[in-house]
């Protein structure tokens, strides 16, 4: 009996933390270039909190997990300002990509807000985007008016089991 109230409760949690996300895991839901973000002005976008576009190469990173080890290949990765980085499940979701607001990159209060509006809509926390839900959804982030620095990110389903990566903005 007590074996059955623990699934019942670990199901509800896992349902409920999967559940808030559903309607924004559509491929490519943060993609920034699209839409209004790029037509968005690129002078005074970080004062305005909006989104600017991607202007170089467009990066991939897949999100893996096998049920024992959970990575984003490459781990690593160092592009230039401007460029972007698509995100994509391609093994046992959900999956997000969040960056520590406490992070040294992160200090300069501009650099955050500017990222954060880069990241576009459906975030469930600040520099934390929408849950991935299904195998093939991704999800972009511009690096257009990101100062040079390194930048620390995870998921945060499984950052307990170490799925965590870096970018290098040159």
């Amino acid at each position: 009996m007590r074996f059955l109230g623990v699934a019942l409760v670990s199901s509800a949690i896992v349902l409920g933390a999967c559940g808030g996300g559903a309607k924004d895991a559509t491929p490519a839901a943060g993609a920034p270039a699209a839409g209004a973000a790029a037509a968005a002005p690129a002078a005074g976008a970080a004062a305005t909190g909006t989104g600017m576009p991607i202007t170089g190469k467009t990066w991939e990173v897949k999100m893996i997990g096998d049920g024992n080890t959970y990575k984003f290949d490459p781990a690593d990765l160092t592009i230039k300002a401007g460029d972007g980085i698509k995100f994509t499940v391609v093994s046992t979701p959900p999956h997000n990509v969040a960056f520590d607001v406490a992070q040294p990159g992160l200090a300069d209060a501009a650099v955050k807000a500017q990222l954060d509006a880069n990241m576009g809509g459906g975030k469930i926390g600040e520099l934390s985007s929408p849950l991935l839900l299904n195998i093939g959804d991704s999800y972009t982030i511009s690096f257009a008016g990101i100062k040079a620095g390194k930048y620390s990110f995870n998921c945060t389903p499984h950052l307990a089991m170490n799925m965590k990566g870096t970018v290098t903005v040159q």
